[in-house]
């Protein structure tokens, strides 16, 4: 991606734009490094740890708690909660919460490169909603050419995926709904509502920590720990998963908050190259070389990716 996709800087002169540009840029770097870990580290953490909703329930409460102490000390800038901010952002929590979830359900029951080729598919349907939803001029035939290839190349990896397992495949289905849906409400309450980034971040993990305590309860993961014996493993690995939420948790907001919907789906499939890569040295469930070639072509085709400009803009 590159100065096309761009937001055009609110403010006067170069200066504007390259300080602009400057911060979409950090954005970027921050959420790629973070989406292409986090990914790893929840696969290790529900394989340590089987119990998705147990890990989700840490991973929210330490963000939220972790977020709270950084702005009281004066760290970072997070808005108080307010009842007329939190309101819309409750749907964000429940949709924030729907994606982590049947993400993870996904990567218990899956190798991580069937769930990044579906990841790598949800751009075109993004920018068809973007379209509707959020104003956005579809894309030009350029970044439609790079959509389908990635679709394509999706269907090749399904095609040549020796690992095929249905139920792994309904638990992806369930995440691209929920996914598509995040994606675009999300964007829409972080453009509707002012907040800061730490203050998005703040809202959606605090909010989502009762929900999730449900959702564990009505799954009976509690079972789960009943019977559970904990090892270092398995703590090293909620720990790291707690401590890369709350950066991953600021970082996508901080992103949201430059890009359109589309564009911030297609950076985080581009930046899963490096989990590709990683996920090849630590798991013995990855992808034939065949299914690898048609992964690469996914992630590849998405940076000739344009964004779409606001339908109201000049």
């Amino acid at each position: 991606m590159g100065v096309k996709d761009v937001e055009r800087a609110s403010g006067d002169g170069a200066d504007d734009a390259k300080a602009q540009y400057a911060k979409i840029a950090f954005a970027i770097a921050a959420y790629a490094t973070c989406s292409s870990m986090m990914l790893i580290i929840n696969k290790l953490a529900v394989t340590f740890l089987p119990a998705p909703s147990v890990v989700l329930f840490a991973q929210l409460l330490t963000s939220a708690v972790a977020i709270k102490g950084m702005s009281s000390a004066g760290i970072v800038d997070a808005d108080p909660l307010v009842w007329e901010k939190a309101k819309p952002f409750m749907l964000v929590a429940i949709a924030f919460l729907g994606a982590l979830y049947t993400n993870v359900k996904t990567l218990q029951f899956a190798n991580v490169e069937t769930f990044i080729v579906f990841r790598s598919s949800t751009p075109i349907l993004i920018a068809l909603m973007d379209y509707v939803f959020l104003g956005r001029q579809l894309p030009n035939a350029r970044s439609w050419a790079s959509l389908f290839a990635i679709v394509c190349g999706a269907l090749a990896y399904v095609y040549t995926d020796s690992n095929f397992e249905v139920r792994a495949y309904g638990w992806v289905t369930a995440w691209y709904v929920v996914f598509a849906f995040d994606q675009i409400y999300i964007k829409y309450a972080v453009d509707s509502v002012k907040l800061t980034a730490w203050g998005r971040s703040y809202y959606t993990n605090l909010l989502a920590v009762m929900p999730v305590f449900v959702l564990g309860m009505v799954t009976r993961e509690d079972l789960v720990l009943e019977d559970f014996e904990w090892s270092f493993n398995s703590v090293v690995a909620l720990a790291a998963s707690c401590v890369a939420g709350v950066l991953m948790s600021y970082s996508q907001f901080l992103l949201r908050g430059l890009i359109s919907a589309t564009s911030f789906t297609v950076v985080g499939t581009m930046c899963k190259i490096a989990t590709v890569v990683i996920n090849c040295f630590i798991w013995d469930k990855h992808a034939s070389a065949e299914g690898l070639t048609a992964l690469f072509v996914c992630l590849f085709s998405g940076m000739a990716y344009q964004q779409a400009p606001l339908r109201n803009q000049k």
